[in-house]
């Protein structure tokens, strides 16, 4: 078959725009993620030092684990208490459901406020996002993962995006002594989220 010369610059289009797009967003990664480092270095009961930080390591980039969610609201949850790896609790509530389609297969998470934020002025749009996946222990940490979200990144269609490439280990993953909350079992993924961090390369403190 015999193609006109206008498929071909299409095609190259579309080539040079993926091409753009992912390295753009490659590099807006690279920012979150250098700042992420940076927080580490400014937070007073940081369990990681300047040192530290060389041994975080992350997935590469992947802009198909950045998915459109569909937001559904719990208005009607009460408050429970989240268990920690500490041995003791904190004091949440279910804000939503999300809803996501990978390699066609649909998932849900659900997302929280923690009622100690919620009186906060600077945190009281917090969203809490903790899972599991099958990579923790082989390849992230056994414990879980979590990812931050606000209330007002929901859109007026009801959806929200979840970047796993942002998801981040909680301190615990660095050192004993920290109240890490443990992912509930419905926020247990049956997938491998290949992005965001990965387990930590130097010693547990």
């Amino acid at each position: 078959m015999k193609y006109p010369p206008v498929f071909f610059v299409i095609l190259f289009s579309q080539a040079v725009f993926a091409q753009t797009t992912d390295s753009t967003y490659a590099a807006e990664i690279a920012r979150h993620r250098q700042t992420y480092k940076e927080h580490f270095l400014t937070e007073t009961r940081s369990p990681l030092t300047e040192a530290d930080t060389a041994f975080l390591d992350f997935y590469s980039p992947d802009i198909s684990w950045r998915v459109t969610a569909t937001f559904e609201r719990t208005l009607t949850a009460p408050p429970f208490e989240m268990p920690t790896y500490s041995g003791r609790s904190a004091r949440y509530q279910q804000y939503g459901i999300l809803t996501f389609e990978k390699n066609e297969k649909k998932y849900s998470l659900r997302v929280y406020q923690s009622l100690r934020l919620m009186t906060s002025q600077k945190y009281f749009d917090y969203l809490f996002l903790p899972f599991k996946d099958l990579t923790n222990d082989d390849f992230t940490y056994g414990g879980g993962r979590y990812l931050d979200l606000k209330t007002g990144d929901i859109g007026p269609d009801n959806t929200m995006v979840i970047d796993f490439n942002k998801c981040y280990n909680p301190w615990c993953a660095y050192s004993d002594g920290f109240n890490c909350p443990i992912p509930p079992a419905e926020n247990h993924l049956d997938v491998k989220v290949e992005a965001g961090e990965q387990n930590f390369k130097g010693e547990k403190h």
